[in-house]
């Protein structure tokens, strides 16, 4: 069947099939190494100077400092919860995430940058939060528990992941059956984003939806809450 098949293509490109059979191009092997498809965007967070970020992160006219409390609220979280920041940054996120889930509940902070996690751990000792926890991660995977959160979020950082496909099944496996998976980021869209935006963002919105979706999740909501960024809640597929 499969020579048959070979012999109704085109010539060139029957050619260039079966030169891909003959390379093991044609499917990569089992276990290949996902490659970087943003190289050095995490550099500037390298030995990160906090009090630098803070001014930048948690500045009013910056769209998600404006709008935490409204983002908060939107994720419905409840006394008891596990939840994580993905790209915990200052720590703003998991400070109000701490308040809602209580003593009871854990949040972890994680993120790449040590200073930041560190610096999140110091003011969560000096308010008594000891139900938060700090993971530094690597690049390609949360470092998280498996099978134990309620929620994982996300807030301008998905643009961050140099490794989303291995990202995206480390965070599968971190939730719980049923957990959520939330995707604040930008807005990208040709025409209207800014020429940073265009620069800087890898993937809008509906190329979001797709890989998120191709990592055996759900699009569960897709929030009309802001207007630079997009709010989109998915739920983890068994």
């Amino acid at each position: 069947m499969l020579v048959f098949a070979y012999r109704l293509l085109p010539r060139g490109l029957a050619a260039a099939l079966l030169a891909m059979l003959l390379t093991g191009m044609a499917c990569p092997p089992a276990g290949a190494i996902e490659q970087s498809v943003r190289p050095g965007i995490n550099a500037p967070y390298e030995n990160a100077d906090v009090q630098y970020w803070v001014g930048i992160f948690e500045r009013e006219g910056r769209e998600i400092w404006d709008q935490r409390q409204a983002i908060v609220a939107a994720l419905n979280l409840k006394p008891g919860m596990a939840v994580a920041d993905i790209g915990a940054g200052t720590g703003f996120f998991v400070r109000l995430f701490a308040e809602r889930v209580g003593p009871e509940g854990r949040v972890y902070a994680v993120d790449i940058a040590r200073n930041f996690v560190a610096d999140i751990l110091r003011r969560a000792r000096r308010d008594g939060q000891t139900w938060i926890q700090g993971i530094v991660n690597p690049p390609d995977r949360t470092a998280l528990p498996p099978g134990e959160l309620d929620l994982i979020f996300t807030s301008d950082t998905y643009h961050h992941f140099e490794y989303p496909r291995s990202m995206l099944a480390s965070i599968h496996r971190s939730l719980k059956s049923g957990g959520r998976f939330v995707v604040v980021d930008f807005e990208r869209v040709p025409g209207l984003s800014s020429g940073w935006v265009l620069d800087h963002v890898r993937a809008g919105k509906e190329a979001v939806i797709r890989e998120v979706e191709a990592a055996r999740f759900r699009l569960a909501e897709d929030a009309p809450l802001l207007r630079e960024n997009y709010f989109l809640i998915f739920e983890r597929v068994d």
